[in-house]
């Protein structure tokens, strides 16, 4: 009994501990994304280190999963290295252009607030499982994200505004939906290589890949389905 309850107290100490990590990262974070969006350069620098650790973290990876073949390995290396050159490139090219780069952190935004409904409803509401995938995924926290994306873009753009469009939910919520799809994916890998983590970059976080991996499909998600809509 007495085991159990020192047991008991030394993971609610951990918590506490991983949890004060957490908030002081994601604060440093909140930092970085307003200097991306003040400083192209800042923007170029930060994407370039983001870009070189998540392959680092993506390779570690596919190192365990395709360790009985190297041929696999290298062709999905070499694949994940062409989508984030495309992917970092594109994000800096439109950037340079003040209502591409307005639209790029909308959606940047929304792929946030989806996460965060994600977190907060999955955590208060439970309930069942979303996939196998991912344990932690829940089918409430799927809705609250879909909420949160569509509740925030649909702000944001009335306040850039002063209309209300309701095309822009069918945007927030196909980022959303691109946001999760890449989340289950990376979920997906880090499953088959029996990693927490991608990485232990980010303090109470964990790798950078942990961060964005909703952030490399939502994006382009969204912004196509701008494209499309308009």
């Amino acid at each position: 009994m007495i085991l159990r309850r020192l047991k008991e107290i030394l993971e609610l100490f951990n918590m506490k501990k991983n949890l004060k990590l957490r908030i002081l990262t994601s604060l440093i974070l909140i930092l970085i994304l307003f200097l991306m969006t003040i400083n192209t350069y800042f923007l170029g620098y930060f994407l370039i280190i983001a870009g070189i650790i998540s392959l680092i973290e993506f390779f570690n990876m596919s190192l365990i999963i395709f360790k009985k073949s190297k041929t696999t390995q290298l062709f999905y290396n070499i694949l994940f290295i062409i989508y984030i050159f495309i992917f970092a490139s594109a994000f800096i090219v439109f950037s340079s252009y003040l209502h591409l780069k307005i639209l790029l952190f909308t959606i940047l935004l929304t792929c946030i607030a989806s996460d965060i409904g994600g977190f907060v409803i999955g955590k208060f509401l439970k309930g069942p499982k979303l996939t196998k995938i991912s344990p932690n995924k829940t089918i409430s926290g799927s809705i609250g994200s879909l909420f949160f994306s569509a509740a925030f873009i649909l702000f944001l753009f009335y306040y850039l505004t002063e209309n209300i469009n309701f095309y822009v939910l069918i945007i927030g919520l196909s980022t959303s939906v691109g946001s999760q799809f890449g989340d289950l994916f990376f979920s997906y890998l880090k499953r088959k290589s029996n990693l927490k983590n991608t990485g232990n970059f980010l303090p109470g976080h964990g790798g950078v890949l942990d961060r964005i991996d909703g952030i490399l499909l939502g994006v382009p998600v969204g912004f196509l389905s701008i494209i499309l809509i308009y």
